[in-house]
């Protein structure tokens, strides 16, 4: 029986990406909801035929990095685009080799599963192999008037990744003339022999390199993306001399919800809402009350955690709703810390969070103020 080749990818994020703005390189601005590299390393990540994924940063990018993905394989790469592909091929090689390796810039955050598919198949009948797209706008040459058009048949964009028999585009990089840039790696590798094939590619692969490829970006994001909706309900009882955590603060008062965790109603309210909007259960699938471990927990780890799961597929979480049923305390004095301090938890805006109370007027368990219920609602968006 075969093995199926061994297949990583090489993501390119070492530049300064000086021509975005902003005060970060934009492979680390926030771009659909996350950082830009985010999204790349997550599609790479979460393919079935990509074994190990590698990130080229540039020199002093480590918190950068691990604030946008976590810990994760890097290497540090050089001044130059062709530097950086470089030390990642060295690194790969030196941790065992590869028999693909997929190179990607992580100015192109989002891509396809399909396209990879076309890359790697590709290369059953070649060394290399290319993601294009025709061109469709007349082309001219010209300097501040208007010349000559060119004719756009046969011509191409090439887009990233490109992908490579390993130890072809490693010997391409090893023999290049230092001190001579190459306009991608594809033109490496032709320049010794290797040929390379052109497959269909896809507009999600479109560049950031301006800041109104931005807003570019999102819109392509946004299309791909479908809304959901779900709701949280919870409930806690009131006892005295428990701390009376709510809405991720803790606020004075003669008595504190009881339960098995920290009990804070709101946030186990809102961790069930983004539990349902990606049908993943419910909080007592992922904690249970049997478990010793989450005894006195914070319920900020539940509320994150379920945030984590949208983002692990891609989910964008666009707002959030919390109803809180009580007699005492007031809510009001605390509404705001309660909102920044959610908004905070789940890298929200204050205004993505809505926090309201209302009052059963002294009827049921939280009229007698025996308990404190909550309702929540979250709404996201997440990827078709």
């Amino acid at each position: 029986m075969t093995c199926p080749p061994r297949v990583v990818a090489l993501i390119v994020a070492a530049g300064s990406g000086t021509r975005a703005g902003g005060h970060v390189p934009k492979q680390y601005a926030p771009v659909a909801g996350k950082p830009m590299i985010a999204h790349s390393h997550a599609a790479f990540a979460d393919h079935p035929r990509i074994a190990a994924v590698l990130v080229a940063i540039g020199a002093g990018q480590q918190e950068m990095l691990q604030s946008a993905i976590g810990t994760c394989p890097h290497v540090i790469g050089g001044d130059t685009r062709r530097d950086s592909v470089r030390a990642g091929l060295e690194s790969i090689a030196a941790d065992g080799g590869a028999d693909i390796v997929l190179i990607h810039d992580a100015a192109r955050p989002f891509l396809p599963a399909a396209a990879i598919d076309r890359l790697i198949d590709a290369l059953a009948d070649s060394a290399g192999a290319v993601p294009v797209l025709p061109v469709a706008d007349t082309l001219a040459r010209g300097m501040e008037i208007l010349g000559a058009t060119v004719a756009r048949d046969g011509l191409f964009r090439v887009q990233t990744p490109q992908a490579f028999h390993f130890d072809a585009i490693l010997e391409s990089h090893r023999r290049w003339p230092a001190g001579e840039e190459a306009t991608d790696d594809a033109q490496m590798a032709r320049r010794f022999g290797h040929e390379v094939a052109m497959v269909e590619g896809d507009m999600m692969l479109d560049k950031v390199t301006y800041p109104a490829d931005f807003a570019a970006a999102e819109a392509r994001h946004d299309v791909t993306l479908v809304s959901r909706t779900a709701m949280g309900f919870d409930v806690h009882r009131l006892e005295t001399g428990e701390e009376l955590w709510l809405g991720g603060i803790l606020i004075p008062h003669d008595k504190g919800l009881s339960g098995h965790s920290d009990a804070d109603v709101g946030l186990h309210a809102l961790t069930d809402a983004l539990l349902g909007t990606i049908g993943a259960g419910d909080i007592g699938t992922h904690f249970p009350p049997t478990d010793p471990q989450w005894r006195g927990a914070a319920s900020f780890k539940f509320l994150q955690h379920a945030a984590s799961l949208i983002a692990e597929r891609g989910g964008i979480i666009d707002f959030i709703d919390l109803t809180l049923i009580c007699e005492a305390p007031k809510i009001g004095p605390h509404r705001d810390a309660m909102r920044a301090r959610i908004a905070d938890l789940l890298a929200l805006s204050p205004d993505q969070v809505s926090i309201k109370a209302t009052t059963t007027e002294k009827l049921g368990f939280t009229g007698r103020g025996e308990g404190i219920a909550a309702q929540a609602v979250a709404t996201i968006r997440l990827p078709v």
